[in-house]
């Protein structure tokens, strides 16, 4: 096997994405980025938030796809997208829910033409559900599932990066589902609907913090590891930037506590709460004393969870990074990140 095709699984997939914003380009690319065949059906003229967000050639949610222009509002071209349907797998559209039904490309529509296709709905509220009919983008969706408030100390306003925590985590949601129901189709010669909500998906990914709660880590009456803990947390420099420290495992904590000249501190007292607001405030006033730089060297590359908070523009010549060419310019100059996951051979080639 050629190593494209390793690194291409879903080459013999065929996709429709009827173009949208955010999540639903973005998991068309997902799929594109590993070899599927996606042809976008493009709509005339372009939406004030496509244009914001660089709805160009170079668009890079565009990358690996074939773009069509059609006027779904015409019969022609509501006729074109069907023919397209026919010998497709899978579809992608992301509208409110019923607007596919009445440009005639609902799943019922394209069942007649395509038994066996999977048809994926990306939504922020889901198909059904008192809010399914409203609008909403990335925050308010994480802010329903209460994986919003995990992202604040108590009293402070939360915040996270834009459209990673939700729009993504809906388009890989939204690929699980389809490569899911693919892979059953081709058996079974029956497609089915996948409604891939993002409140849905970004609370089942919450399954690691819910069990945190569970445990008491986090959203409780008593200080979180997450939240409160001097080894969790980002922490200023003398050059106003910032490190991040992620120490929770006591082997970690121990080796963090030596490098940073702290052996007064028991490394077995990790989890006493009472002795955190005065080691924090330690930890504080000594990361403030140096530049992040002078952390770097001290600390990346060792075990104590630790890595310095970087720019995107940063991130790129990160030599781990660079190394593993996560990021990469396209010719106007715009950083796109690298397809993921990456493949190899089971046995290598000898």
């Amino acid at each position: 096997m050629t190593d494209a095709l390793i690194q291409h699984p879903l080459h013999n997939l065929r996709v429709v994405e009827f173009e949208g914003i955010g999540p639903g380009p973005l998991a068309g690319r997902m799929l594109a980025d590993l070899g599927a065949h996606v042809t976008v059906i493009a709509r005339p003229g372009s939406q004030q938030v496509m244009r914001e967000f660089g709805d160009t050639d170079d668009n890079p949610l565009r990358r690996n796809k074939t773009v069509i222009t059609l006027d779904l509002k015409s019969q022609e071209g509501v006729d074109k997208a069907l023919a397209l349907i026919a010998n497709a797998d899978a579809l992608i559209e992301a509208n409110r829910p019923g607007v596919m039904e009445r440009l005639g490309l609902g799943p019922a529509h394209c069942a007649e033409r395509n038994p066996r296709l999977v048809y994926g709905r990306m939504t922020g509220w889901g198909q059904t559900g008192p809010l399914a009919q409203t609008a909403g983008h990335d925050l308010n969706y994480l802010a329903l599932t209460g994986m919003l408030s995990l992202a604040a100390r108590t009293g402070e306003a939360p915040v996270v990066p834009p459209t990673i925590m939700g729009d993504a985590a809906g388009a890989l949601g939204l690929c699980f589902g389809l490569i899911s129901a693919v892979f059953d189709a081709r058996s079974s010669g029956i497609g089915r609907v996948v409604d891939a909500a993002i409140v849905d998906v970004v609370a089942m990914l919450g399954a690691i913090v819910q069990l945190a709660r569970a445990t008491g880590q986090i959203d409780g009456p008593v200080p979180s590891p997450f939240h409160d803990s001097p080894f969790y947390d980002t922490y200023a420099c003398a050059d106003g930037r910032f490190i991040t420290i992620g120490a929770l495992e006591t082997q970690f904590y121990a080796l963090l506590l030596s490098k940073l000249g702290f052996h007064d501190v028991d490394p077995a007292s990790q989890y006493d709460r009472t002795q955190w607001p005065a080691l924090k405030a330690r930890f504080e006033a000594l990361f403030a004393s140096q530049p992040q730089n002078y952390w770097s060297a001290l600390l990346e590359g060792t075990d104590v969870c630790f890595a310095p908070v970087l720019s995107i523009a940063e991130a790129v010549d990160h030599p781990h990074n660079r190394d593993r060419a996560i990021y990469q310019h396209t010719a106007s100059g715009l950083i796109e990140a690298s397809a993921a996951p990456r493949f190899s051979a089971l046995v290598p080639d000898k």
